[in-house]
């Protein structure tokens, strides 16, 4: 798409949102979003397109974890939750929280992993030569059925594989620094401080290929949804059209992004480069939302209630998804 195109598809947003701006509508909504946590929304955000196109005021409002969203959310105090963590919407709906998701807001597969020490002498074709070895994890999260299901994918019988719990990624860290374990799985800074003496028994890339996501939603309220449609896909198409503006030209963008995430621009920078912000047609694609999410968050919610982590888990999660809003 080249860059024209996309300042027109912004403008016909914008359009889109005056042409139903007359229309009966609450005079402003709540949005949840996280600090230090930068998307192509916030240069919208702080730009006040997003304002424009819906007709109404939008607050956006910052939260703390998912939990702490999940609670807004429950008490009506937001009606757009944005980059709210797939496993937090997860355990909502369970629970019994209206809630639907309607688009995918960011997808960041490199930022969970496991890694061999170099020194193991194991590779990916020779991942069978785990079984009998030691490898650190938080026991019940995602990481470790992410683990699970590599090793499965890769032909390891993972009851031979000795499983270390730890409480946290620094744990899993340390242990493989020590060398008291082979592989160690985490997220974030602790993955980042195992990858200098290891590498990834697979790359996120190729987990991701084979349907273990790691990404965040963008949901609301069913009943907010159902009363005011027009919102909801206003809300979509600005995003839909900021998210296209990134792809082709992210660096006009980039010092907007860092303010409204309260970021320096380099650590914001090093951020967004390590996310990944899909299309409306690769969102509502089967490797997606028209499909594997909803498997997705099954096999998670089993697993979740099998280690105790949930009290039980819905049959199917299809009817707390949507793709009506992308386009």
């Amino acid at each position: 798409m080249k860059r024209a195109t996309v300042y027109f598809l912004v403008a016909a947003v914008l359009t889109c949102g005056q042409a139903f701006a007359a229309g009966h509508k609450p005079a402003s909504i709540s949005v949840g979003y996280f600090l230090h946590w930068p998307t192509p929304s916030q240069f919208s955000q702080l730009k006040k397109t997003y304002d424009f196109a819906l007709g109404v005021d939008v607050n956006w409002v910052s939260f703390a974890s998912g939990t702490d969203m999940n609670r807004a959310l429950a008490a009506g105090e937001i009606q757009v939750a944005y980059a709210q963590g797939h496993v937090p919407f997860v355990v909502a709906v369970t629970n019994g929280l209206e809630l639907t998701m309607i688009g995918i807001a960011v997808t960041y597969p490199e930022n969970d992993n496991c890694i061999l020490r170099d020194d193991a002498g194991i590779t990916r074709a020779t991942a069978r030569q785990l079984e009998g070895r030691k490898v650190a994890t938080q026991v019940g999260g995602v990481t470790h059925f992410k683990l699970l299901q590599v090793l499965d994918h890769l032909g390891v019988d993972a009851s031979r594989v000795e499983i270390m719990s730890v409480e946290n990624g620094a744990e899993a860290a340390a242990a493989l620094q020590r060398g008291d374990v082979v592989m160690a799985c985490a997220f974030g800074n602790s993955l980042r401080r195992m990858s200098a003496i290891g590498q990834p028994l697979l790359s996120g890339a190729e987990q991701e290929a084979i349907g273990l996501k790691l990404f965040d939603v963008i949901s609301v309220p069913t009943a907010f949804m159902d009363e005011h449609p027009e919102i909801v896909q206003a809300f979509m198409d600005v995003t839909e059209a900021t998210n296209s503006q990134w792809r082709q030209n992210p660096d006009p963008m980039r010092a907007a992004i860092a303010r409204a995430a309260d970021m320096d621009p380099i650590s914001a920078n090093r951020t967004l480069d390590r996310f990944s912000f899909p299309s409306a047609a690769e969102q509502k694609s089967t490797d997606w939302m028209d499909q594997q999410v909803a498997d997705y968050s099954k096999s998670l919610a089993d697993f979740f209630v099998e280690h105790g982590r949930m009290k039980k888990a819905l049959d199917s999660y299809d009817a707390h998804i949507t793709t009506r809003f992308l386009r």
